[in-house]
């Protein structure tokens, strides 16, 4: 569910065309055709990969997590998370639960955790201390982006339009010819109003041009909270939502970068083209601890470029801000100063308190921006993409 901010309301989302274009996302393009042509294993890998990310463990001791499941398997089970449990031992979770105290299965589990993180090592997916290796990094990014374009590929809506004309832009309304572009004459509109002046040849009166529109160069910046709260399937869907937005922003020649923060400020890449980098950051983000909005709304001003382009802050978080003396005032005055900077800032917020919603308002309505309050996350990438196509 969606509320809007009241400076600017939003429509219900709905499905709209496939927006088209590619970008290259690595040079080792055997690396990439292999990931496709592989089977299922290699994929699995990549999925595995992410999943541990996404649950803060960057390195693997088969022995710890058997120890984990059998003695204590509901903590474990937050720990690790269903997904990454099934892909390690290769057994349904609830399966696990129903048969972990039986002697035999104990002994086919251990075995199967360790077979699975001995395969990884022999691919090179991990480093000889069970630590993720530069290749499992890249199997995972793959994993991502390819996951995500498929999301993409079902169609999500939207195309922006600045209000500048430029013969470049696409056909809109129709005007008077006066020295343009022959290419942009419509001959239908030409020939009826000739027609219907009774002329029998066309004259330069008569010519109708199509008036054309260009999109407007928008510098974003994607800023994802990666406290504690945020481990699991959140931040993996909140990766994809950044991973849609870096895609869709650069295929259509914006800008897009990328702020991380927690305790204070983790990750940052200034608004740029480069999906590549982009991707690869994304894919290595882990939940911290605290939040801290004053800290990253600040670096953001930073960011930015000293231009007159479009400057706008997609802010992605689920909890308050907890850093500083008085955290809410410290961040409604960054609000204020990043709006006084020419920025507009929206904020998705995912299940916030009532405390949480107000103060999310506020922001909105201080950054001129818009407020989407998710009670399903799964419509992350295109909440966040609704956004970007609403700014002008």
């Amino acid at each position: 569910m969606i509320y809007p901010s009241e400076r600017k309301k939003i429509n219900k989302i709905e499905p709209a065309d496939e927006s088209s274009g590619k970008l290259k996302i690595s040079d080792d393009k055997k690396l990439i055709n292999s990931f496709i042509k592989e089977d299922k294993e290699k994929i699995d890998d990549g999925k595995l990969i992410c999943d541990s990310i996404n649950q803060g463990i960057g390195s693997f001791n088969p022995d710890l997590m058997f120890k984990d499941l059998i003695n204590k398997y509901q903590m474990a089970k937050q720990i690790y998370g269903e997904s990454l449990i099934k892909l390690v031992s290769g057994y349904d979770p609830d399966y696990i639960k129903k048969n972990i105290r039986i002697p035999e299965f104990q002994k086919e589990l251990r075995e199967r955790i360790f077979k699975k993180i001995e395969e990884l090592k022999e691919n090179k997916i991990l480093n000889d201390d069970n630590s993720i290796s530069s290749k499992g990094f890249e199997f995972a990014s793959l994993t991502l982006y390819f996951e995500e374009l498929d999301n993409l590929a079902k169609g999500i809506e939207g195309e922006k339009i600045h209000k500048k004309s430029s013969i470049y832009g696409d056909k809109q309304d129709i005007k008077q010819y006066k020295k343009d572009r022959y290419r942009d004459i419509s001959i239908k509109k030409s020939i009826k109003l000739a027609i219907r002046r009774k002329h029998k040849e066309l004259t330069k009166d008569d010519l109708k041009v199509f008036q054309r529109k260009a999109k407007g160069r928008i510098n974003l910046i994607y800023a994802l909270d990666s406290s504690g709260s945020m481990k699991g399937r959140k931040i993996e869907l909140c990766k994809k939502a950044g991973v849609a937005l870096a895609y869709m922003s650069i295929n259509e020649k914006d800008n897009c970068g990328l702020i991380v923060f927690g305790t204070d400020v983790r990750e940052f890449i200034q608004p740029c083209s480069d999906f590549k980098i982009l991707l690869k950051t994304i894919t290595r983000i882990k939940a911290g601890k605290q939040t801290n909005f004053p800290e990253m709304i600040k670096k953001s001003i930073e960011m930015f470029p000293q231009d007159d382009s479009t400057k706008h802050l997609i802010i992605l978080s689920d909890a308050l801000p907890t850093i500083g003396s008085q955290p809410e005032t410290e961040t409604l005055k960054a609000v204020s100063l990043a709006r006084f900077s020419g920025i507009t800032v929206s904020l998705i917020g995912i299940n916030l308190t009532k405390k949480g919603e107000e103060l999310a308002q506020k922001i909105a309505e201080i950054g001129q921006g818009r407020l989407y309050i998710c009670r399903n996350i799964e419509n992350l990438d295109k909440i966040v993409l609704e956004d970007y196509y609403g700014v002008i």
